[in-house]
């Protein structure tokens, strides 16, 4: 059963075969809609006076709190701007916690695609800095996973979202 709904899933991600591709003698292929790209992500802009300094430092503080491991950053404007292009600020935070991750890659691999978890730090075109992460509740509620993974799910989701809090509010 798990096989077909990953099946499904793959398919949802899939590009549409045009029908006048297909020959007319042949039973169409069903139509493939994919999800609006701006449901996939939670965006939340930083509380006004609160500096990228201080949403960084609340939003660090906050996932080692928790025991949310923070396993890499990527600043790609400082890298873009090294390069003598100029960009918008972007900047990327990744975190982990191993025995999760060890769990639902042990249930299916495929899981691996969603670690770590990411929180972007981005300045949209009117200078607004915004959180951005994956929204997990697609997940959460496509009942892919099983009970106990539903909960880790669950939990990785809620602390994702405590750490965007204390970012985009600088409390922490």
């Amino acid at each position: 059963m798990n096989a077909l709904k990953n099946l499904w899933f793959m398919l949802a991600l899939a590009i549409t075969i045009p029908t006048t591709a297909l020959a007319a003698d042949k039973p169409t292929m069903p139509q493939i809609n994919i999800t609006d790209i701006k449901q996939t992500v939670v965006q939340m802009s930083l509380q006004d006076g609160i500096t990228r300094e201080d949403a960084i430092q609340a939003l660090m503080s906050r996932a080692a709190e928790i025991n949310l491991k923070f396993v890499a950053r990527q600043e790609v404007s400082k890298e873009l701007q090294a390069r003598g292009l100029k960009t918008p600020y972007l900047d990327i935070f990744q975190f982990c916690n191993p025995e999760d991750a060890r769990k639902m890659i042990m249930h299916d691999p495929i899981y691996a695609a969603y670690m770590p978890c990411r929180i972007a730090m981005v300045e949209d075109k009117n200078g607004k800095l915004w959180l951005m992460m994956l929204n997990l509740d697609m997940l959460i509620n496509s009942q892919m996973l099983p009970a106990e993974l539903t909960e880790i799910a669950i939990r990785v989701n809620q602390a994702m979202l405590d750490v965007m809090v204390a970012g985009a509010t600088g409390e922490f």
